[in-house]
């Protein structure tokens, strides 16, 4: 690397770059779950689009990003495996990210926003894979976690910073800029959300390199279901993405069912706002302390009291009746989503075989995809059976994962390795 030392505060300089990376990438992009709803009822995309109404094209666009990019990351993760380029893939996904986010500035119809929000999709799915890959494979056992939590944490400071300047942006618009003249807000949006993604390319090409160690990987697609030692049903690494499913789902649970949250609560939407970040918060805070914890003291004990925990606290979410209530849950969600999310991803990466975390590790940045989308969907039709069945759901699901993570998944990769033996 060039112009900075190998370690940063003793973590892998790699590491705070990526994270750094991702961090700004992030910025950009969360800024669209804001805008783009907005931009699509601006009025200043046109056309028709299978007489689709403007809401449920809103919906489509939301969601297209997800699932395009759920779909595409084993074979993107695979891809870089037998390649055994890690870097490549992910500038690659953050070139795709600057021009997509450049050219919804261009989009007048439908179509281009659908086509433009599926290349995003890709484009996720080739980073998001390729990232977790390489920060797994400059990681050891003993510092994995750590490395997971830090990554993470810069992740999800960019997620939670977006949306809070979005909205700003977009109403204080029209601007006027030297050169460029005069810009509406939406175009200020798309501008920085390509320069984000720019700064973010800048830093992965001049300050990461692959590991030293990665190797093209000729093997078949090597994502398993069943489990090959005695006495267990599933494979470990599977387990741990139903784990991170059932986690993802309880997360999402809050953001489409605003309305019915805020009547319940006789409050207003910064109040929300609030409840939602508490949890963006603690997490990104928790992750890389429980990431470094899990290195000591082992992976498997912290997803399962983790998952444990978030029964009682998904279940108050679904009870409360004042705002302090809400926000107090959700920073404690916070706190166990993360005792989940950083330790799974650092167990997984101790299990993957040399060569095929790229693939491995998508089993659980896809489950995590999923259940966003599976708990935004589940929240919004079941409010409709009364405000806490969402929440009763989210908390029975996190009671299967710590089940499930607690009687098919081993300690560590020796445990595994003896087991296998036996």
């Amino acid at each position: 690397m060039k112009n900075i030392p190998d370690k940063i505060f003793g973590t892998d300089a790699r590491i705070i770059i990526l994270g750094i990376a991702r961090m700004a990438d992030a910025i950009g992009n969360s800024f669209l779950i804001v805008v783009l709803p907005l931009y699509i009822a601006s009025g200043q995309v046109k056309g028709e689009f299978f007489g689709l109404s403007g809401s449920l094209i809103t919906g489509i666009a939301l969601g297209l990003f997800g699932l395009v990019s759920s779909v595409c990351q084993p074979i993107t993760g695979r891809l870089s495996d037998k390649l055994g380029k890690r870097k490549f893939f992910v500038l690659l996904g953050l070139v795709l990210f600057m021009f997509a986010n450049f050219f919804y500035s261009l989009a007048d119809t439908y179509m281009w926003l659908l086509i433009i929000r599926a290349t995003q999709g890709l484009a996720a799915a080739l980073t998001i894979t390729a990232t977790l890959a390489l920060v797994s494979e400059v990681s050891s056992e003993k510092n994995r976690g750590g490395n997971m939590g830090i990554y993470n944490a810069f992740r999800l400071i960019g997620f939670g910073i977006g949306p809070l300047g979005s909205g700003a942006l977009v109403e204080g618009g029209p601007y006027n800029l030297p050169v460029l003249g005069t810009v509406t807000g939406f175009n200020a949006a798309f501008f920085l959300a390509a320069i984000a993604a720019l700064i973010s390319v800048i830093l992965v090409a001049f300050f990461v390199k692959d590991p030293e160690n990665i190797e093209p990987n000729e093997e078949g697609m090597v994502i398993y279901f069943k489990a090959k030692m005695p006495g267990k049903i599933l494979d470990p690494i599977f387990t741990l993405g139903l784990a991170t499913l059932f986690m993802s789902i309880g997360f999402a649970l809050l953001a489409p069912i605003e309305l019915e949250v805020n009547e319940r609560l006789s409050q207003g939407a910064f109040m929300f706002s609030l409840e939602f970040s508490a949890l963006i918060g603690c997490m990104a805070i928790i992750q890389p302390v429980v990431g470094k914890a899990s290195d000591k003291f082992g992976r498997k004990i912290f997803i399962v009291i983790g998952l444990i925990c978030l029964i009682p606290i998904i279940l108050l979410e679904g009870f409360v009746t004042e705002p302090w209530h809400m926000i107090t849950a959700r920073a404690l969600h916070g706190i166990c989503a993360a005792m989940v999310f950083a330790p799974a991803l650092a167990l997984a990466g101790d299990l993957a075989k040399k060569g095929q975390a790229g693939a491995q590790l998508s089993v659980l940045t896809v489950a995590f995809g999923l259940g966003i989308s599976i708990g935004a969907f589940l929240s919004g039709y079941m409010i409709r059976f009364g405000f806490s069945t969402p929440f009763i759901i989210g908390a029975v699901l996190a009671a299967i994962g710590a089940v499930l993570v607690f009687t098919q998944v081993p300690n560590h990769k020796k445990e595994a390795e003896i087991e296998a033996e036996v």
